[in-house]
């Protein structure tokens, strides 16, 4: 057989091939225009109420908001997301036509600004709306997915992809994937392999990259695949100093500790000068300041207790409340500020 009628057969049955292809998509267009046309315009789908309540979407909402303090934009685009899978839901028990949304995210902002708890609140709401099969959540960083020699990045990629199918993988500071400066850095090949995943694998994995929004621009300019997977941006602000103050004392509350009232000018003080300070990181830099405070007391205590002058009486009270000299002041701050900036 000449070549030339080869090619021709096969031309012929790719053609053929098409033909029944675009033949059993009319049909289904026009069998689905059909469910559609019986279906009256009065007829109930159910209510969000409803759905937002029987899939305990409700309740999370409820506890990210318990959770984070401040934060209002964030937790309206978190709303936001979850409306439209309850809607998406209604319009499925329709038998309207749907599509699993693009629910990759990047998430922006400075550390401790409450990112790693919305990635796993949303992993719970994607779990329940049914989007995910577990709604777990797996932490990763550049060491996790990145190999130090030829061979070792592709396996060490897709173990912890592996471990985050049915759930949701959170790449802090992702940026570091990429080394521009050098074209045979082994994370081009982690990234191609994420790629392809967030594409073939959206319905069973939702990804998520956090970092600073400058860094996270730049990445997504170097790697546009990426920018074009991503349907959600959500940027976190810093948290004001009040809101900090807030984050301290429940904080406080969840360890059955509390500030006295002399205690919380102190720590207001504190932190509104350490927030001015290289490498402050937000509600990780709260907790660190209640973590010293925490151990301050117990030395104060501890001593009370071998003071020979004292009774060695502890009470309820003493062993609840963080005093004022239990925290650093703003002038420590300032003096041991070579110390403190580490945290």
């Amino acid at each position: 057989m000449k070549e030339s009628q080869v090619e021709s057969e096969a031309f012929l049955k790719e053609v053929e091939k098409r033909k029944i292809e675009n033949e059993y998509i009319r049909l289904q267009k026009k069998m689905r225009l059909s469910r559609l046309q019986a279906i009256p315009d009065d007829e109930e789908a159910g209510t969000v109420e409803e759905f937002m309540y029987k899939d305990g979407v409700k309740e999370i909402l409820k506890k990210l908001d318990e959770d984070l303090i401040g934060l209002k934009p964030v937790k309206d685009q978190v709303k936001e997301i979850a409306a439209l899978l309850v809607v998406d839901k209604l319009r499925r028990n329709l038998g309207l036509d749907t599509s699993v949304p693009s629910l990759h995210m990047c998430f922006t902002g400075s550390p401790g600004t409450g990112k790693t708890t919305v990635a796993m609140r949303m992993g719970q709401i994607l779990q329940r709306m049914g989007y995910s099969r577990s709604g777990h959540l797996v932490l990763a960083t550049r060491d996790d997915l990145v190999g130090q020699y030829i061979g070792h990045t592709a396996p060490k990629t897709k173990e912890v992809i592996k471990k985050a199918m049915g759930g949701v993988l959170l790449i802090d500071e992702a940026y570091y994937l990429y080394n521009a400066s050098n074209d045979r850095d082994y994370g081009q090949e982690s990234i191609e392999i994420l790629l392809n995943v967030m594409e073939e694998n959206r319905e069973d994995l939702v990804v998520i990259l956090a970092g600073y929004k400058d860094r996270m621009d730049k990445f997504f300019s170097y790697i546009p695949g990426m920018s074009s997977r991503i349907g959600n941006h959500i940027e976190f602000p810093d948290y004001k100093v009040d809101e900090l103050v807030s984050i301290a004392k429940i904080m406080c509350r969840d360890l059955e500790y509390e500030m006295s009232p002399e205690a919380e000018p102190v720590f207001y003080n504190y932190i509104k000068t350490r927030m001015n300070m290289p490498f402050f990181s937000n509600a990780r830099t709260v907790r660190n300041a209640v973590d010293r405070a925490r151990m301050k007391a117990a030395i104060r205590l501890f001593n009370k207790a071998t003071d020979v002058q004292s009774d060695g009486f502890v009470s309820k009270k003493d062993l609840m409340t963080l005093e004022k000299e239990d925290f650093v002041t703003s002038d420590e701050l300032i003096s041991l500020s070579n110390d403190v900036i580490a945290e």
